[in-house]
C-alpha cells in the first residue's frame, strides 16, 4: 500500500494531465466503481491479458507500441521511411486538393531508422533509436522556369531517441478496460553535434521517428497512449507533446514552436496464424503558436502549422519466425503552413526473449 501511495504522489506531481486521464479512465472502465486504482497491474491481470486474443503480428507503423515488451524480451526494428513533397499548404487549413506548387521540392529517406525496445520489467520498457538520413531539396521556381536547380543534397546521421514507457493499466479482455501507457522521450541531435547534418526544409526530421520533432534540436516529449483488442480488431491511439529547449544560431537564442502529435489506428487481423491484416492509421502533426516556457517563437512557423494524414498499410509474419513486417503509404489529406507530401514506408521487427518464447506485446 505504501508503494501505491508513493506512485500516485509521483505521477500526480510529475504528470498532472496524465493523472487526470488515468483517474477518469479508472472510474469509467472499472467493473466495480468502488474499487481502488493501484497504478501497477497485478501479475494476474497481466497473465489474463497475455492469454487473451492477440496474434503475433507487426502492429501499427506510426505509433510506439502501447503494450510493453514482457520482462526480458527484446525487439530490433529497421524502419525505412521516405518523403516526396512537391506541393505546399498556405496559411489556412485546407484539403490536399487545394495545395499549391511548393517553393521547394523535397525528397528524403531514412535508410534505415534502427530502433530497439527491451522489457526491463512487466511495467517498464526502455527503447531508443537512430538513423542515417538523406534529403534532396530543389528550388521549384527556378526549376519550373527551365533553369534547373539550385539543389541542396545532404546525407548524415540523424537524431537519437531515448524512450522510457510505463504501463499503469493493462487491458482486461472481459471488460472495456484498455491498456494505458505513459511515455517519456528525449531526442538528442547527434547528427548536428557530431557530423554537421543539415536541417531539411520544413524543419522536421525525415519522419521515420514517431512522434515527430524538430530535426537537429533537443526535444522533450511526454505522451499518453491507449490500446484495446476487440477480436478481430485492435484499436490504438496516442497524444504526444514535445517541447524544444532554447537553441542558438549565429549567437542568437532561438525559440521554435512546441509540437503536438496525435495518432489513431485501426487494425483488422485477417489470419491469426500468419499475422496478416491491414491497418488504417490516422496521423496529426501540429506546430503550436506558443511554447511551454512562455517565450515568443522566433524560428519556424510562428502562425502555427498542421498536417493531417491517413495511411493504409499491410502487416504480416515471415512464416513461423520471430520476424514480422509491415508496409504502407501515408497520404497527406489536409494541412496548413506545411508540405503536402506522401510517405512510403517499410518496417520489420525481430523479437528475442530470454525465456525462448516470444510473446506479442
Amino acid at each position: 500500500m505504501a508503494n501505491t501511495r508513493l506512485s500516485v504522489i509521483f505521477f500526480t506531481r510529475a504528470r498532472p494531465l496524465a493523472s487526470i486521464i488515468l483517474a477518469l479512465a479508472a472510474q469509467v472502465l472499472s467493473p466495480d466503481p468502488t474499487s481502488a486504482f493501484d497504478w501497477t497491474p497485478t501479475t494476474e491481470e497481466i497473465q489474463k491479458y497475455r492469454k487473451s486474443w492477440n496474434p503475433f503480428s507487426h502492429g501499427p507503423l506510426l505509433i510506439l507500441s502501447v503494450d510493453l515488451q514482457p520482462e526480458g524480451q527484446l525487439s530490433v526494428r529497421p524502419f525505412v521511411f521516405s518523403q516526396i513533397g512537391e506541393k505546399s499548404f498556405g496559411n489556412r487549413l485546407t484539403l490536399a486538393t487545394e495545395s499549391k506548387e511548393g517553393p521547394v521540392h523535397l525528397y528524403s529517406v531514412q535508410h534505415p531508422f534502427l530502433g530497439f525496445s527491451y522489457g526491463v520489467t512487466n511495467h517498464i520498457e526502455l527503447g531508443g533509436g537512430t538513423s542515417v538520413g538523406s534529403f534532396w531539396a530543389r528550388d521549384s521556381d527556378s526549376f519550373n522556369q527551365g533553369r534547373g536547380g539550385p539543389t541542396t543534397v545532404n546525407t548524415g546521421i540523424g537524431d537519437t531517441t531515448l524512450t522510457i514507457k510505463y504501463r499503469p493499466m493493462v487491458q482486461d479482455p472481459e471488460t472495456w478496460r484498455p491498456s494505458i501507457t505513459l511515455t517519456s522521450q528525449i531526442v538528442l541531435p547527434t547528427g548536428t553535434w557530431f557530423t554537421g547534418t543539415e536541417r531539411p526544409p520544413g524543419g522536421f526530421a525525415p519522419l521515420g521517428r514517431f512522434p515527430a520533432t524538430q530535426f537537429g534540436s533537443i526535444g522533450l516529449t511526454e505522451g499518453v497512449m491507449y490500446r484495446k483488442n476487440l477480436r478481430p480488431f485492435r484499436i490504438s491511439a496516442g497524444a504526444f507533446y514535445t517541447y524544444a529547449p532554447p537553441g542558438s544560431d549565429a549567437g542568437d537564442t532561438t525559440y521554435t514552436p512546441d509540437i503536438i502529435n496525435t495518432r489513431l489506428i485501426f487494425e483488422h487481423i485477417l489470419d491469426d496464424k500468419t499475422g496478416f491484416g491491414y491497418n488504417l492509421e490516422i496521423v496529426g502533426l501540429h506546430g503550436t503558436t506558443w511554447r511551454a516556457d512562455g517565450h515568443a517563437i522566433n524560428r519556424g512557423q510562428r502562425s502555427g502549422s498542421t498536417v493531417l494524414g491517413v495511411e493504409p498499410a499491410l502487416q504480416w509474419r515471415f512464416g513461423q519466425s520471430n520476424f514480422v513486417g509491415a508496409a504502407g503509404v501515408l497520404f497527406t489529406v489536409a494541412g496548413q503552413n506545411a508540405s503536402n507530401s506522401i510517405y512510403p514506408n517499410l518496417s520489420i521487427f525481430w523479437y528475442w526473449s530470454k525465456s525462448g518464447k516470444v510473446q506479442m506485446r
